[in-house]
């Protein structure tokens, strides 16, 4: 995921590793993503043909690398964004992270990254069952089954708010073709 989140954060621009590991820290509830994650992806991206790197002036005269995504770089990122399989489904980051890029993906990919976590959310809703029934889980056991099973509605419940506001961008795209 911090492969797509790098690429992501290079669509607005082209930025200096310093920025984006203290940008992308944020977004994952960090100070700031590692240099040991950070750099040796940025090289990867750049030796691929993802991402461009090029030499900048500093504030203080020191120089840095200031990396940029290419064409391919960007086919990547939305290929990439597209893939999102049982595994992605399972992880609560790897969906948002897409559901943050859903302006950039055609309306049937945003459909079925939402079928696919949707499933995932129910399924994951079922396994509740027969903890409940079949264990003494105590009070604050079924305490933290009823704070998952809230998540879970939840999430279900944006899941569907998502589809309402593609349909809403559907329709407000046939409305302008008229």
């Amino acid at each position: 995921m911090n492969d797509l989140l790098l690429l992501a954060m290079l669509l607005g621009g082209p930025q200096h590793g310093y920025a984006l590991k203290k940008a992308a820290g944020l977004i994952t509830g960090q100070t700031d993503m590692h240099n040991n994650l950070v750099y040796p992806l940025l090289r990867r991206f750049v030796r691929e043909g993802w991402v461009t790197q090029k030499k900048a002036a500093g504030e203080r005269g020191q120089t840095r690398q200031v990396y940029s995504l290419t064409a391919l770089g960007r086919r990547v990122l939305l290929a990439r964004l597209c893939d999102f399989d049982e595994s992605a489904a399972s992880s609560g980051d790897q969906f948002r992270l897409r559901v943050g890029m859903f302006s950039l993906l055609d309306a049937s990919s945003r459909a079925a990254i939402l079928e696919k976590r949707e499933a995932y959310l129910r399924w994951s809703a079922e396994r509740f069952g027969p903890l409940e029934s079949g264990m003494e889980i105590g009070t604050y056991g079924r305490e933290v089954v009823r704070f998952m099973r809230q998540q879970i509605n939840a999430e279900l419940a944006w899941i569907e708010q998502l589809r309402h506001m593609d349909r809403g961008q559907k329709r407000k795209a046939q409305t302008n073709k008229e």
